[in-house]
């Protein structure tokens, strides 16, 4: 049978599947993200690389005006130092902008229930988050901002976190395959016509559609079924939940986020918002394919990390069915009942009962793979393992990745098993075609230990700490994962969180602020350098030494790089945190 055709049979397979109960969601996930793979890669490859889409005849003349008046063309590309200067100036602009509508927030209209300016730890908290693609939220949005404040101020800086975070990959991939890094501002422009806004108008009217509101009306009352007066917050719910999910942002308009009925009403929501935060980092994978002219290596980085991202969702899954073991009379759990139901429905506890099990770990895996951070069920809640699963996940931050953050990551480590595995050879390291020395390795060592080093050390001076300690719910190991996870998700841009922190202090509004601005920025310094570094390289042609990068063994090598740096790295603090919490939940003991 023709591959193509094959293709195709496969698709069809996994569809029919997908109209199964329960599990048919994950056949039908795989189906759908198949197909956005296949043609948004493509579409992608093609907008940046200035070649005819479908919607250039719509906005060819928009781009067209603002390049013209900028005196930008294909041949003005930046070095990094220039790419990396262009899009700091950006955000720090918008930063500014949005710090004025969140102080002013008090005097400026669109404000009906007269909330006032953020406190300034709150406001330095919130805008380092939005604007580097975080979206931690240490306050209630429908409690503290006004319908301004969350189109002028948060969507906004979701949209710009996100163009930006997108023009980085695409520039470092360009490096990658030895192409001109490109101009900031001709990528920025792009992203914005091409990729965002066509998304940004049809995913708001098809969640208008589905009940999502869209109104600037603050708050309506309502009477309920036993007469009583009752107040629902509204606002412009519609446009940020799609930035938000497409954009991989992660915050919401309401404190509950995706789990309240008007940010994600029905089931039908909820499987397009987990396909929407997925699409760009899995169209990511196969643009780097096709501009690298090998599909094949694009394909084995894109099973790896499906690979990856099922095994992270088939633990969460089994460990949620299985429910607390605090249900059974019998303790501590012998080994023949440790894996089987031991709670009845399994572990439902902040899970939307229209969801369940299955789509709400689903929904955690995807939204902690990538760095969205939006939740549709309380992760807090989840069992202890359940909760070390979207821990881990952020950990790692490469499966699929935020906007190009999880496929750079992944290229990273690439790097790395390179020159590992090049040294037990005895071969110089070669990766791409391009040979691997000193600067490239040092810098991607820097990208790489940055990440573990802003977890970890943040984390042992609040848990040692009255300021840190003073804002956890829980004792014991639990306690240890609030923390833990506050500082994880805040390096890794993400954004979740484990509900029973109390976030909004002083030291946690400035540690966690701190935090998000290293992790956004070192990593995105290092990236562009590596990629400028690599694309000064000539390129060499395949030899008898070269060590093919696109074979299924080197493929296992590169995820067990990964595999056993992410366990050395981390396995400790876990160790300490959700194992020691679920052994002692086993053997019938509390906090």
């Amino acid at each position: 049978m023709p591959k193509k055709n094959a293709f195709w049979l496969v698709l069809i397979i996994l569809f029919a599947l997908g109209f199964l109960p329960h599990w048919g969601i994950v056949f039908l996930f795989i189906a759908a993200g198949l197909l956005i793979t296949v043609f948004g890669g493509r579409y992608i490859a093609n907008v940046f690389s200035g070649q005819r889409t479908l919607l250039t005849p719509l906005f060819q003349p928009l781009e067209s005006v603002f390049l013209r008046v900028s005196g930008i063309t294909d041949s003005n590309s930046m070095n990094w130092i220039q790419y990396g200067q262009a899009l700091l100036l950006v955000n720090i602009l918008c930063g500014l902008f949005s710090a004025m509508i969140l102080s002013l927030q008090g005097d400026l209209p669109l404000n009906p229930m007269h909330f006032q300016g953020m406190s300034p730890w709150l406001m330095f908290n919130t805008i380092c988050s939005f604007i580097t693609n975080t979206n931690w939220q240490s306050y209630s949005g429908e409690q503290t901002l006004s319908n301004l404040s969350q189109m002028l101020a948060l969507t906004f800086m979701m949209l710009i976190g996100a163009i930006s975070g997108l023009c980085v990959c695409i520039a470092f991939l360009r490096g990658m395959t030895n192409k001109a890094l490109g101009h900031f501002y001709q990528d920025f422009v792009r992203a914005f016509l091409y990729v965002f806004l066509p998304v940004l108008v049809i995913g708001s009217l098809f969640f208008v559609s589905q009940g999502v509101p869209q109104t600037l009306h603050q708050q309506v009352t309502v009477t309920t079924i036993e007469g009583a007066k009752q107040q629902i917050a509204m606002g412009p719910v519609a446009s940020l939940l799609t930035i938000k999910q497409f954009g991989t942002n992660g915050g919401g308009f309401f404190n509950a986020n995706s789990a309240h009925p008007y940010e994600n009403p029905n089931a039908m929501t909820n499987f397009i918002e987990i396909l929407m935060e997925l699409a760009i980092p899995m169209a990511l994978v196969r643009t780097f394919g096709l501009w690298l002219a090998d599909k094949k290596q694009g394909w084995m980085i894109w099973g790896a990390m499906m690979l990856l991202f099922l095994l992270s969702f088939g633990v969460g899954t089994c460990f949620e069915q299985i429910g607390n073991t605090m249900f059974n009379h019998v303790h501590p759990v012998p080994i023949d009942q440790a894996l089987s139901p031991l709670q009845s429905g399994g572990n439902m506890e902040g899970k939307e009962i229209r969801f369940g099990i299955i789509p709400s770990l689903l929904f955690t895996t995807a939204t902690t793979a990538t760095s969205t951070g939006a939740v549709n069920n309380m992760h807090d809640s989840l069992t202890p393992i359940g909760g070390l699963v979207p821990l881990w996940n952020m950990m790692l931050n490469l499966i699929f990745g935020g906007v190009g953050v999880g496929l750079m990551g992944f290229l990273l480590y690439g790097i790395i098993a390179v020159f590992i595995t090049g040294l037990m050879v005895g071969r110089t390291p070669e990766i791409f075609g391009k040979k691997l020395e000193k600067p490239e390795i040092i810098l991607a060592s820097l990208a790489i230990l940055i990440h573990p080093l802003i977890i970890l050390v943040p984390t042992a001076i609040a848990a040692m700490s009255h300021m840190g300690l003073s804002a956890i719910n829980n004792l014991g190991p639990h306690g240890l994962s609030e923390i833990l996870y506050a500082y994880t998700s805040a390096a890794a841009n993400n954004g979740s969180a484990f509900a029973g922190l109390n976030a909004n202090t002083t030291w946690y509004n400035i540690s966690i602020g701190i935090v998000i601005l290293l992790g956004r920025y070192i990593s995105i310094i290092a990236l562009l350098a590596i990629a400028g570094s690599l694309l000064g390289k000539t390129k060499v042609e395949p030899g008898p030494g070269t060590l093919q990068t696109n074979t299924l063994l080197f493929i296992t090598v590169w995820v067990g790089v990964i595999l056993v740096v992410g366990a050395l790295t981390f396995v400790p603090a876990l160790a300490l945190g959700p194992i020691a919490e679920q052994l002692a939940m086993m053997a019938g003991n509390t906090f």
